[in-house]
């Protein structure tokens, strides 16, 4: 039996994560994204790859979403409503109590911008009925030979890693993961599996980040001194995940430096996935558990909401505004108003997109960027970027590998480069097979198979004989010796290993069978030599 793996997104590169693995005729999707950096077709994967004819109810078992961002989960309305897929769709409780507000700001956006619209309000709200929410470590049984189950990924709220297994054949699917806590979330955590095959995201794949607190300080530090010289500061963050980590970090420090400088979120979708934050503390880090009933840490005192006619307002301020990567929306209409002035400053807390604004301004130090063919950018503002990425880094990588031992390992949501660096070093110094396949490549990997034998009596007679072994000992600490007089008495050590050889047996037609090796000689009517 083979697992075959078809990449439809993230195939050495980061974006639009879809990957849809075949066991044993059962098929299953995950991740169902869109690609940030792309406005034409190569925005959402390529759904014919999976069916020709478009018949994708009878072509898959199931679609799973490991996480509410975009890049995971912004074409599965598309994919169910418009495609026409209507089978089951599977995610944690809190991805789909926030998939639905993450979808409709998109859609919100494109609608602003003038682009297509590929989806509805409509079509978030049928999409959502196909989904069951799952719980963490909960075995679900998708049909008769299909079972799922969630780990806890850390990452974003609600995120985790997916666990499959049909027939004798396992896998899992990690989406993107976090091996070290933060200040909201805890960190992965998953059972020792025996695994055939781990996919797994590679973001940073040969980054090791430096301390969590050396890079909180620095981002402090940059906010503060320029807010005290009088500039914005703005942060282009997704609503969901950064915004929170970003925001309780920020609301501290403020409290203990007794700043009075603004913080603000835009309006809307922020506010309202600070509420769904508060209703979901189960999901954080120990910290915030432990001190909710004093406490809770998502209502944050120096932060306020933003309104559009506030972006000429004078003074100093923070502002998080979405989305992340600067690819549009309101954080691209601030970015087009602050990025001229050098007091301001613009700090990218996390991985950019290839073809977005966070991306350029993150691949040198551009004195102009051009957003359209009739639009450019005049760039004076400070340009700060800081590792506060929720994914996982090379060693959270190497760590999970080395845990789990696949038989196999397939590297997605990466840079290709580093990829092939990161695949290396995982055949060199763990000696598992690597794959790094590209966007619409199938790959074929070889699965483990049982079978199920018979044991001759005779076999089962050889394992029952004991098979002693006896060893001289004379330490008193090893062997519990008595003492008769002033003498030491040399004691015997027993032991019994009973290992015994066989021979498997298969013909055609009969159940397989472990023989004893003498019998294998009276089925062959041969003889036993000795020498």
């Amino acid at each position: 039996m083979a697992i075959e793996t078809l990449v439809l997104g993230a195939g050495q590169e980061v974006g639009k994560s879809c990957v849809v693995v075949t066991i044993n005729n059962k098929r299953i999707m995950f991740d169902c994204g869109m690609h940030m950096g792309h406005l034409d077709r190569h925005r959402y994967p390529n759904f014919a790859l999976i069916s020709p004819n478009r018949d994708f109810n009878s072509t898959l078992s199931c679609i799973i979403i490991t996480h509410f961002h975009l890049d995971h989960v912004g074409a599965l309305a598309y994919f169910t409503e418009v495609c026409g897929y209507s089978g089951p769709v599977y995610m944690t409780y809190p991805t789909k109590a926030l998939t639905p507000l993450m979808l409709e700001d998109y859609r919100r956006m494109m609608d602003r911008q003038g682009e297509e619209e590929l989806f509805t309000s409509g079509h978030i709200a049928e999409c959502m009925k196909k989904v069951i929410a799952v719980d963490l470590r909960q075995t679900v049984q998708v049909d008769e030979d299909l079972q799922i189950r969630a780990y806890y990924a850390g990452h974003v709220i609600g995120a985790a890693m997916f666990y499959a297994k049909v027939g004798d054949t396992e896998m899992v699917y990690t989406g993107d993961y976090n091996m070290t806590p933060d200040r909201h979330l805890g960190a992965a955590q998953i059972d020792r599996l025996r695994l055939d095959l781990l996919i797994t995201e590679s973001t940073y794949a040969t980054t090791i980040r430096d301390s969590k607190y050396a890079r909180e300080r620095e981002f402090l530090q940059a906010v503060h001194k320029c807010v005290s010289n009088g500039g914005k500061v703005l942060i282009p963050t997704f609503a969901l995940g950064r915004a929170q980590e970003l925001c309780i970090l920020l609301d501290d420090y403020w409290e203990r430096m007794n700043l009075k400088v603004p913080i603000y979120f835009s309006a809307g979708l922020t506010l309202q996935a600070n509420m769904y934050y508060k209703m979901l503390i189960s999901w954080t880090s120990q910290k915030i558990k432990d001190t909710y009933s004093k406490h809770n840490a998502f209502d944050f005192k120096n932060v306020d909401k933003f309104e559009r006619s506030m972006i000429h307002a004078p003074g100093p301020c923070v502002l998080f505004a979405t989305p992340g990567m600067i690819v549009g929306g309101f954080s691209l209409e601030v970015f087009k108003h602050w990025a001229p002035s050098e007091n301001n400053l613009v700090t990218l807390p996390g991985y950019c997109v290839a073809g977005t604004v966070g991306h350029k301004l993150m691949s040198g130090k551009p004195t102009k960027i051009d957003l359209d063919p009739n639009t450019q950018v005049d760039v004076r503002c400070q340009v700060h970027q800081l590792a506060f990425s929720p994914h996982t880094d090379s060693k959270g990588i190497m760590d999970l590998v080395k845990f789990l031992s696949p038989k196999n390992v397939m590297l997605v949501h990466g840079e290709k480069p580093k990829m092939m660096s990161l695949k290396e070093k995982i055949h060199s110094e763990l000696g598992i097979q690597c794959y790094v396949p590209a966007n619409d490549e199938t790959v074929c990997i070889p699965s483990t198979q049982y079978v199920k034998a018979e044991a001759s009596d005779t076999f089962i007679q050889s394992c029952l004989n004991p098979n002693f072994k006896f060893q001289k000992c004379t330490s008193v600490d090893i062997c519990n010796s008595t003492m008769i007089g002033r003498n030491l008495i040399p004691e015997l050590k027993i032991e019994d290993e009973r290992a015994v050889e066989g021979v498997l047996v298969m013909e055609k037609g009969k159940q397989a069978k472990v023989i004893h090796q003498d019998e294998l000689l009276l089925m062959l009517g041969e003889n036993k030599h000795g020498v």
